[in-house]
This record gives C-alpha cells, structure tokens and sequence, in this order.
C-alpha cells in the first residue's frame, strides 16, 4: 500500500458540502428526510420543492428500481396504498399512482428531481434541481437493496446474496445513467452523497455510511473520505461522543438521523454535527436560529425511549452483520478507491 498513501491521504477529508455551514454560528445542514415530509406526502415532488421553498440545504430520498429499469422511491405499500413490490412493477404502472394523503402526488422519478422540466411535466426529481438557482442544493442517496427476513435464524445462503448484488449493480448503474442524462451547472459529484458503495458505476461520487451500530460504523473512519449518518438515539451516550471526536479527528462529517422533536434539534446543534436528517426542515432552521445553548430538558419518556433503543439497536445490528458480514474489507474499499481515482483521471 506504500505507493497509495499519497492518494489515501489526499482523499481522506469528506466532500466540502457535506460540513456544516460556515458561519459565525456554525449550525448543521438541513438535510430534508423525502423531503418536506411533515407538511407534504413523502418522496413526492411537492416535499421536494417544499423542503426547498423553506431553506433545507440538502434533501435525503430513499431509491429502488423498477421492473423496466426506472430509479424510484422506495415506498408504495405506505404511500400509494398497494401490495406490490417496486421491482415487480414497470413505470407505466407506477406513473399512475398517486398518494394516499393530499394532494394525491404521483410518484417521481429520480431523474425528475435533477431537471428542470418539473414545471412542464409536474412529476419528476434530478430534473427539478437544475433549475437556476438550486446549484447549492444537495442530494442524500439512501439506495435501498433487498432486506434480508430479520425472522430467519440462518445466514442468507449464497445465492441470494448474488441476487441482492445483481439487484444492487442494476439500481447504481440505472443512477449512474441517470446522473449522464441530466446535465447540472454545478457538477453532480458535488452534490450527490451516496449512501452505499457504487465504486464500479459511480466511481468519482462521495459516500456515506448510513448505520445503527458505532462499532460498525467506526471501520469507516480508516476509510478514505467516508462520511458517517447515524441513527440519533445510538448516539447519545460516550459511545456517540467518542465516535464524533474520532470522526472530527479523521475530517469526516456526522449527520444524524431522524430528528424531530424540539430538544434534540437543540441537542444535535449543542454537539456540533455537520447535518440533521429531518421530517421538519423549516421547524429544525427555525430553531438553529433562536438557540442559544441554553439547558436542554428530556422528557423521561423520551430518556427510556433512548435507552431501550441502546438495548434493542444492537441485537438488530447484529443479526444484520451476521447476514451481511461482520467487519468491513478495507482492502476492496481502498482498491475500489484507487480504481475510483484512475477512472476519474481517464
């Protein structure tokens, strides 16, 4: 590895947009969670554009893709009503969905969220956000491959491990496609966060780690350039405090995920992360502005509520490590990193 250190070490900070604003008061991002969802349907181009219209800085969308290749949302049992799975359904049949909550908003696709044409078609997402003066609104990818049955008491067997990967390659490849045909002012590697590794079809993007446990978590930091977005009630506590030097010690941004009552808003501004993941993007700015670090107060229910999850988010991780692996192959990351660097330079 001697002849990689200078790219190791020239890549090991997380990507500029992803810290924290630059200000005198220094406060998180506004990360929209599907984007304005208290106020609109989820994944929806109106929670988009709404997340937008109250100041969020990014807007996080979860992804899946559809029977004939078309990148999507990823929620149509709570959302639109129906049974079916997304990759059972071609975009002809998912066009025509529309939300169980008012408006009744179709389904986006990802593509729609990049462009401009949103007002012509009213439907779309990547087509929305190169719309001229949008250039500093970033994008969280949470790309959502299969879930393994949490029930079963045996490891996922061989095949469907190489399944999930053809799944997985598919979805980055039909993004990577996407991210060609839409064509920003503003390159999208500067504002799109990946939130799983796509190194063969998205090689010069920025990665997140999306996770629950620390300890998981942590092997990221050897890493280069790897943010970290951690489950809010994981992180409370020194495991959490411990994690966050170490990061800010590595470069790395910290976001936490999802924030939405009023005195952890406060908290996550208190302890200085780079993003909040929100339901309530125009509430959480409002409260960036008035806080002044004064006490915080946690009703005991909340405080229970944080150490069960601190019981129960382990045992959960676990079984999804014994699944999916234990320990993450810094080997193939760094080479994945490498190649990265060689195809950009191509």
């Amino acid at each position: 590895m001697a002849e990689s250190d200078p790219l190791i070490q020239e890549k090991m900070e997380s990507p500029a947009f992803t810290s924290a604003k630059r200000t005198p008061r220094g406060r998180p991002q506004a990360i929209a969670h599907r984007g304005y969802k208290a106020a609109h349907p989820e994944n929806t181009m109106g929670a988009f554009k709404g997340a937008v219209e109250v100041g969020a800085h990014a807007i996080e969308t979860d992804l899946r893709l559809s029977k004939d290749g078309v990148v999507v949302d990823d929620t149509l049992k709570r959302c639109f009503g129906t049974d079916e799975k997304i990759v059972d359904c071609d975009w002809e049949y998912l066009k025509t969905l529309r939300t169980l909550e008012e408006p009744h908003e179709p389904m986006p696709r990802f593509k729609d969220l990049l462009s401009d044409t949103f007002f012509l078609h009213g439907e779309d997402l990547l087509e929305y956000l190169v719309s001229p003066g949008l250039e500093d609104i970033w994008v969280l990818l949470d790309v959502k491959i299969p879930r393994l049955k949490l029930l079963s008491p045996f490891r996922r067997k061989q095949g469907d491990q190489q399944n999930d990967g053809d799944q997985a390659n598919k979805l980055f490849k039909a993004i990577a496609v996407t991210l060609e045909e839409v064509k920003p002012s503003r390159p999208w590697t500067e504002r799109i966060l990946i939130g799983c590794w796509a190194v063969e079809h998205l090689p010069r993007y920025p990665i997140i780690h999306i996770g629950v446990s620390i300890s998981y978590a942590r092997q990221f930091l050897k890493v280069p350039g790897v943010s970290l977005n951690m489950l809010l009630m994981v992180m409370v506590g020194p495991r959490g405090k411990a994690l966050i030097r170490d990061a800010r010690k590595a470069n790395r941004s910290v976001f936490l995920w999802t924030v939405n009552k009023e005195p952890w808003m406060k908290w996550s501004i208190k302890k200085d992360f780079d993003g909040v993941v929100t339901d309530d993007p125009k509430k959480y700015l409002e409260i960036c502005k008035t806080y002044e670090g004064e006490k915080i107060h946690h009703s005991l229910r909340s405080l229970l509520f944080i150490f069960s999850a601190n019981v129960l988010v382990p045992l959960y991780s676990t079984v999804v490590r014994f699944n999916y692996g234990f320990n993450v192959d810094l080997r193939k990351f760094r080479k994945g990193l490498e190649s990265s660097t060689t195809t950009a330079a191509a």
